[in-house]
């Protein structure tokens, strides 16, 4: 497809479809690419629907998997290995041939290599949370459409112990 107007107030740049606020054809770029926040939606909830059918959402399912010594249930070993399988076979392999995404303007990838305190705290903490809660980020996140309180509080948390990071350590 080429540049230009296709629809009123959209126009098609670079594989993004911008919405135009005006004349001003500088401006409708600072509106951000409706194409790639509608695409983040859907694969979004592509997402969730995942967790869900895979039992991440349960946070008993989920401490069953952590109990190894218990009444452990390997299932989820299985879900976390095709995880692990497609991000390496994206990262290794295809992305590096991609001149940018399909749907944005560029990648936003991590530049920080090293291993410090902030790193290890962070995972520490994250997995102390996963242990208890029996939630990560994002089933928790897909949880709250059960309006359970303990999603809701879980992600309470969360947004806190966000904020909190920002404040006690911000990132240089």
């Amino acid at each position: 497809m080429r540049d230009g107007p296709f629809f009123g107030a959209f126009s098609w740049v670079r594989g993004c479809v911008y919405v135009r606020r005006g004349d001003d054809r500088a401006a409708h770029a600072a509106g951000g690419c409706a194409v790639s926040a509608v695409m983040s939606l859907l694969l979004g909830c592509l997402f969730g629907i995942g967790l869900v059918l895979a039992g991440m959402t349960d946070p008993a399912y989920i401490r069953g998997f952590l109990d190894v010594t218990g009444d452990w249930r390997p299932e989820l070993a299985f879900v976390m290995t095709t995880a692990l399988l497609i991000s390496v076979v994206f990262f290794q392999l295809i992305q590096p041939k991609m001149t940018r995404p399909l749907f944005a303007e560029g990648f936003s990838l991590p530049t920080a290599s090293g291993i410090d305190g902030r790193l290890i705290g962070g995972a520490f903490l994250f997995g102390m949370g996963w242990a208890v809660s029996g939630y990560c980020p994002g089933p928790g996140i897909a949880s709250l459409a059960y309006l359970e309180p303990k999603a809701f509080g879980f992600v309470g948390a969360m947004l806190v112990g966000f904020k909190l990071a920002d404040w006690l350590a911000p990132v240089r």
